[in-house]
């Protein structure tokens, strides 16, 4: 049976377009501003917003995590570094009960480059993924595309392609922000093969860089985006042109830069909207930190995103959000992107330009065509909620129903506003 939301305001993923009708048939978008069926079932979202699902472009992921993101109203979530690539994630496809996913499979950086400072010896993240409940990986362990040389990286990216692949990342990282300083890294030469190598493949292109040097490593080689932004200084006129003329798209992961030096989540966590909606675990993960780089400065990193933003930088929303431990603190799947949202309108941008950056531009950049607007033909994933983030952005929170391929999220999470 059809459904028509009616009496919604809508946000396309561009802009208002009134409180047109909206009707999903299945798992699509059957109409926009037209008639209702006879005998759809309606929705009447008097008071409330209806915004295409939100997409956190950044993430890394799995089935607890992906079905925590969809209470959310998060319908898509891209890994940056993980196993839901498309040779293993049917079961995630076709289970409306959580987010979608695209995943780069691991990210090429060389033997004992980042990310592996982060992770203490003794923590296995895969057993800690099968705790919480997630499927076992099947078949081939996941491809470790370790390079040290333009040979190796060149080698890998067909073999990444071919495991499932959706975009290739590569870690430009030497330790500094994270504690340590003289991490293995990729070398200029390695970088510019490989991104050369997966562009021959028609491939799109990240790169993992958190300083103002990487950054630069980066645009030389044609990285087509960024999955994080700088934090070890101010910006300069200089680095927002190269970014800008270079066309990349930039992922700021605000919310990460501020548990990198230390800025916990509590105060977001204290949110019933936020706290009704998370376990302990996540609870206690949202409102610690990763403390690794207290001498940043947050407002430089908000300078900084305005800037790429007045210079016409396409901004999009992503967390970096993982596993619920607290020393990877600060970040909660589904959540944070509200959290990032509030940070980028924070940092200059309109409520509306900061919700186009978690919907289609989003959507633009990764070639998601299906997704990330409110238009005939597209997925309905979907996210309504009471009020008008397009003035009030916090109000993105206020959930009152959430779609995933025109299937209603079968307990919406409709928390209490916070008194005030």
């Amino acid at each position: 049976m059809a459904t028509a939301i009616v009496n919604a305001r809508v946000f396309d993923g561009e802009r208002v377009l009134g409180e047109p009708t909206v009707v999903i048939d299945g798992g699509t978008i059957s109409s926009v501003g037209e008639q209702a069926p006879a005998g759809a079932d309606t929705v009447d979202a008097r008071g409330a917003t209806l915004l295409p699902g939100l997409i956190d472009a950044h993430v890394h992921t799995g089935e607890q995590a992906l079905a925590l993101a969809l209470r959310f109203g998060v319908t898509t979530e891209l890994e940056m570094q993980g196993t839901n690539t498309g040779n293993n994630r049917a079961h995630i496809t076709g289970n409306d009960a959580m987010a979608d996913v695209r995943s780069s499979g691991m990210g090429i950086t060389p033997p004992g480059g980042h990310p592996s400072e982060l992770i203490p010896k003794d923590f296995n993240p895969r057993e800690h993924s099968e705790k919480a409940g997630d499927r076992k990986l099947r078949g081939e362990p996941p491809l470790m595309p370790f390079s040290t040389t333009p040979e190796e990286a060149v080698a890998f990216i067909p073999r990444l392609v071919a495991g499932g692949s959706d975009y290739i990342k590569f870690m430009i990282d030497d330790g500094s922000v994270e504690g340590h300083p003289g991490l293995p890294m990729l070398d200029q030469a390695t970088l510019n093969a490989g991104v050369a190598e997966a562009h021959r493949h028609g491939m799109l292109t990240v790169a993992h860089a958190l300083t103002v040097d990487a950054t630069r490593m980066a645009i030389e080689a044609g990285i087509d985006g960024l999955a994080h932004l700088f934090m070890d200084r101010p910006h300069t006129g200089e680095i927002i042109d190269l970014i800008a003329r270079a066309g990349m798209f930039v992922v700021p992961c605000v919310v990460l830069n501020a548990s990198m030096m230390g800025i916990t989540g509590a105060e977001f966590a204290a949110d019933p909207r936020v706290s009704s909606r998370l376990d302990q675990a996540w609870l206690e993960t949202l409102r610690s930190s990763f403390d690794r780089y207290p001498q940043g400065e947050i407002d430089d990193v908000l300078a900084s995103v305005k800037a790429l933003h007045d210079a016409g930088v396409d901004i999009l929303t992503g967390t970096d959000a993982s596993i619920p431990v607290p020393f990877l603190g600060g970040l909660a799947h589904g959540a944070s992107v509200h959290h990032e949202l509030r940070y980028l309108v924070q940092a200059g941008l309109t409520p509306t330009e900061a919700l186009r950056s978690a919907t289609a531009t989003t959507a633009r950049r990764f070639g998601l065509d299906d997704r990330g607007r409110i238009a005939p033909g597209l997925r309905a994933d979907l996210l309504l909620v009471d009020g008008d983030p397009t003035v009030t952005i916090a109000d993105t929170l206020n959930t009152r129903a959430v779609w995933r391929r025109g299937t209603r999220l079968a307990a919406p999470q409709r928390a209490p506003h916070p008194a005030g």
